[in-house]
């Protein structure tokens, strides 16, 4: 957070019509040194801090130019900008202005490479001494769940890294309930089925579980290695292919969101998995399905507020094909950058851009 004390003396100093001799008076110091607070080259010692507030008429919060309401919205600008480019400079800079803040604290810890699926334990040791003292930091102090949550889920990863798996297993099996204990679940059934808040629940819980279902369906494929490369992408390809048409004919988002899933990480694995061989024309012709399965469940959102709230506000977007097709473009994957020099790769994502 960038201090503006000195601009602030000037300015109140000049709206109480006083010098700088007056004001040097009053608080017991030589003008020289009220000089060089107002040119921003030293700050009052942290006892004259009340006594300048007392003599402006005005808290201390004003003094220093903290808006706690202003602070705010830069922080959730910032984590905005972080989540739509998760570039590490952003959440870096963040965190040298806002140290304490701990939404800033999670996403910094989270940006140092370790990464929360299939994270990447020797980095872990290597930040090891950075990231624990965060993840302490946000568990006793923060009151925000879903954020201890994370911290509680990089403190297991730290204690798998340094052979400690016995306890990170413990953790998870502490902190972390099953689905019937989630906060969805919990939201669903604080309802009576006659409610409209109900039927919002269980079809938001049926998006997510949808969702977490095609997932893992495309990777108990994906990393079978009994399967076959040309097997694998043709069984989950026929799959997804299957949802998507039977979703668009009944106009049904549950089945139309399994087809967005799994081409979605069919798409991303092929790209970035190499040690399974994706093809360049297969990953073209799922990337094609994957942004028209996501089109689809676009314009399905529009009309059902579940849907939305699931899939494309969690993401922290309006619009979700924007956001999926920018994020295609954007991915510094060496592979996906590779591929955006084929044409047919990029026209394939940019018509869906531009859609």
């Amino acid at each position: 957070m960038k201090i503006t004390i000195g601009t602030n003396i000037k300015r109140l100093r000049a709206e109480k019509g006083v010098t700088q001799e007056q004001l040097a008076e009053a608080m017991n110091v030589t003008c020289a040194a009220v000089s060089k607070w107002e040119r921003n080259e030293t700050y009052p010692d942290i006892t004259l801090l009340q006594p300048l507030a007392f003599y402006f008429c005005i808290t201390l919060d004003e003094l220093m130019g903290y808006d706690k309401e202003k602070v705010n919205e830069e922080i959730e600008k910032t984590i905005a900008e972080y989540r739509k480019n998760y570039d590490s400079r952003i959440i870096a800079k963040a965190y040298k202005d806002y140290p304490n803040d701990y939404r800033i604290m999670y996403f910094y810890m989270w940006s140092l490479g370790v990464d929360d699926a299939e994270p990447d334990l020797q980095k872990a040791r290597e930040r090891k001494n950075e990231i624990e003292p965060i993840c302490n930091k946000i568990i006793e102090g923060c009151n925000d769940v879903q954020l201890c949550l994370g911290a509680w889920k990089m403190k297991a990863i730290l204690l798998h890294a340094v052979g400690k798996t016995d306890e990170a297993l413990k953790i998870h099996s502490e902190k972390f309930g099953g689905w019937y204990f989630s906060s969805g679940q919990m939201n669903e059934q604080l309802f009576t089925k006659d409610r409209a808040e109900f039927l919002y629940w269980a079809k938001r819980n049926m998006y997510e579980l949808t969702e977490f279902a095609a997932d893992k369906l495309v990777k108990s494929y994906f990393y079978d290695s009994e399967i076959s490369y040309e097997t694998m992408v043709k069984k989950v390809e026929n799959i997804a292919d299957g949802a998507y048409r039977l979703g668009c004919e009944l106009e049904d988002a549950y089945l139309v969101e399994q087809a967005y899933v799994a081409f979605g990480r069919l798409r991303n694995d092929l790209i970035a998995r190499e040690f399974h061989g994706g093809k360049e024309e297969d990953i073209i012709r799922i990337t094609d399905k994957y942004l028209s399965a996501v089109s689809k469940l676009q314009e399905m959102s529009k009309t059902d507020k579940s849907l939305l709230d699931a899939c494309v506000k969690s993401h922290g977007v309006d619009d979700l094909l924007s956001y999926c097709a920018n994020s295609a473009l954007s991915w510094k994957n060496p592979r996906n950058v590779k591929l955006l020099e084929n044409d047919a790769y990029k026209a394939t994502i940019e018509k869906y851009k531009k859609s």
